[in-house]
């Protein structure tokens, strides 16, 4: 799946200066009394009140400009109440999981972002969809790509769009990393590398196969895939090899990898080495070519991302929230009838390679052709 181009090809100076005019925007003070108004905001339910959505998905909603949040849904009646309370939003307006299909006799509510556990997306993306409302879905898109066929399946039958929280597509430095990949001003990268991982101190069903589908290849590994794909120009590999390392702490990690190793490899020649792990620190994607290299690192952090090239550092305006944008991006899309760039068909590809992935470490590291 090919990242969308720039409307036309522009220079390494224009680009950043366009990347921090984008990033000015949310700084920008409302209209002034006398002025057009601005065009009406869509309505939003969060689907999910979890760390990420009290945490990141919260205040990015308080910072869109396209959008804002006017419902939830949530196993909680007192939690929905704390966020009708804190956003405005009426009481009628907090849905259950059992009562979704309702959300299609509310006017307010134009999306559902899906944000719970990785074993709920496909039924709750599913209910969303049947509701004829629009859907933005957290990664891992699904648990299988048969769900995500079933995902696709019921956008399509519903007439709605399906958009997945790849928030690293929009991120400046991940944006200066996709151009290098499309003017090929350094020549085509070649070799990529690094991966994410952190310590997992306390049990969560991050760590639980039932609800995740799998350990820190869907958390965390899968902004790596995400990342070497973008540095291939948008494709997807034609192959992979992988490997599971011994667990450390068995106890913990009963049912889930907790650290595996993996490569990548394109149809240029091209290829990529990473990790991921629920049991180390790494932070990093580095792409080469022939005349030039980047690194970014931190990588995928919500925030304070680093990228230094081979000229040195880069200094990128970025905004105050990466998820306000991603979000804000696909509210146009809905309101403007525009494809977005992170449709649900990207995220199918990325289940794609993970299960291709764990097949080769299920195999002792046996060569995975991808398939479609």
């Amino acid at each position: 799946m090919k990242n969308l181009p720039l409307a036309a090809r522009v220079s390494r100076r224009e680009f950043l200066g366009r990347v921090s005019a984008g990033a000015a925007l949310f700084s920008l003070p409302r209209p002034a009394a006398g002025q057009p108004p601005a065009r009406r905001k869509l309505g939003v339910a969060l689907c999910g009140l979890g760390n990420y959505a009290r945490g990141q998905l919260s205040p990015a909603l308080k910072l869109t400009q396209n959008c804002e949040l006017r419902g939830v849904v949530t196993g909680s009646p007192e939690k929905g109440a704390v966020w009708a309370g804190e956003f405005g939003f009426p009481a009628q307006n907090i849905y259950n999981y059992d009562t979704m299909a309702r959300l299609a006799d509310n006017l307010d509510i134009d999306i559902v972002y899906v944000v719970t556990p990785n074993a709920l997306h496909a039924p709750h993306v599913i209910a969303a969809a049947g509701a004829k409302k629009h859907v933005i879905c957290e990664k891992p898109m699904a648990v299988s790509v048969a769900e995500c066929d079933a995902m696709l399946t019921a956008c399509r039958v519903n007439k709605v769009k399906l958009s997945i929280g790849y928030r690293l597509q929009f991120e400046p430095h991940y944006e200066e990393l996709k151009r290098h990949a499309r003017e090929l001003d350094w020549g085509m990268f070649t070799l990529m590398s690094g991966g994410h991982s952190f310590v997992m101190t306390e049990p969560q069903w991050r760590a639980e196969r039932k609800l995740a589908g799998g350990g820190p290849l869907m958390d965390l590994g899968i902004y790596a895939v995400q990342a070497a794909c973008m540095a291939a120009g948008g494709v997807a590999p034609v192959a992979v090899t992988a490997f599971e390392a011994p667990k450390l702490r068995p106890e913990f990690f009963r049912d889930v990898e907790e650290t595996i190793a993996w490569t990548m490899e394109f149809t240029s020649g091209a290829h990529g080495d990473f990790s991921t792990s629920y049991n180390g620190t790494l932070d990093k994607f580095r792409a080469e070519a022939a005349k030039g290299w980047i690194e970014i690192n931190p990588a995928y952090s919500y925030a304070g991302l680093k990228a230094i090239t081979e000229t040195g550092p880069l200094n990128l305006a970025v905004p105050p929230s990466q998820q306000a944008v991603q979000i804000d991006d696909f509210a146009r899309c809905v309101r403007d009838d525009l494809p977005t760039r992170v449709p649900g068909e990207l995220g199918r590809r990325d289940m794609v390679i993970i299960e291709a992935i764990y097949a080769s470490a299920a195999q002792g590291g046996k060569r995975i052709v991808i398939k479609a």
